[in-house]
């Protein structure tokens, strides 16, 4: 007489699928205030960084972008702006072709020491014969990273990836006939968990890469 054999599933139960949720790690969810791409504050959603794109109180065509201790509110907007900025973004009114790029060291024995490269050079387009508007740049970590317009995918206004096509960040314009609420225009910048590091490099990268398409540079 041939046995019957017989299977039995076991699912999770729906606590353990919560858990399971909730200790996967969260993309850092950067709402853009104004919708302006050198005046503007990045709040993550879940409070863990806030970040500051703003003309420099004391020099034109300088673009610069702070960390900030809170969130974006009209009271925060009341009270006097005096911060060192993390980066500097100097379009020079000479023309694109002489920004420059420069980072303030901030911790460390070369705290408060400044390295500056041209624009050109530090976004550099992907190909000899590429657009404008597709560039990659070397990031702190020594990885290559590339930002690209529209890159193929839908609804995605910019789209950053590492050299291997591995998603990393994303900004998203408002999606169409969708209401705004509070202090937010509804544009959103993504960036992955893992390289919630890089966050200030990639909003500035991502500055550079709007005003390179605003100005067909």
């Amino acid at each position: 007489m041939s046995q019957v054999r017989t299977w039995s599933l076991t699912f999770p139960t729906p606590s353990v699928i919560f858990s399971r949720v909730m200790s996967a790690p969260l993309p850092y969810l950067f709402e853009d205030r104004t919708g302006h791409s050198t005046a503007s504050d990045w709040d993550d959603i879940y409070d863990r960084l806030y970040l500051r794109v703003a003309p420099c109180p004391t020099t034109l065509n300088v673009t610069n972008v702070y960390t900030m201790n809170q969130r974006a509110s009209r009271h925060r907007d009341t009270v006097p702006f005096d911060r060192t900025p993390s980066v500097i973004l100097d379009f020079n009114r000479k023309g694109g072709e002489y920004a420059t790029v420069s980072f303030v060291q901030k911790q460390g024995p070369r705290a408060g020491s400044v390295s500056t490269v041209p624009l050109s050079k530090y976004l550099r387009k992907t190909s000899m014969f590429g657009g404008s508007l597709s560039r990659k740049f070397t990031a702190s970590d020594g990885q290559e990273y590339r930002w690209a317009f529209r890159g193929g995918v839908s609804g995605r206004e910019w789209t950053c990836t590492r050299s291997d096509s591995y998603l990393v960040a994303h900004f998203d314009l408002k999606p169409p006939n969708t209401r705004t609420y509070g202090l937010s225009s509804g544009n959103s910048l993504t960036v992955y968990e893992h390289y919630a590091s890089l966050s200030i490099e990639l909003l500035a990268s991502l500055t550079l890469m709007r005003y390179i398409q605003e100005h067909n540079l």
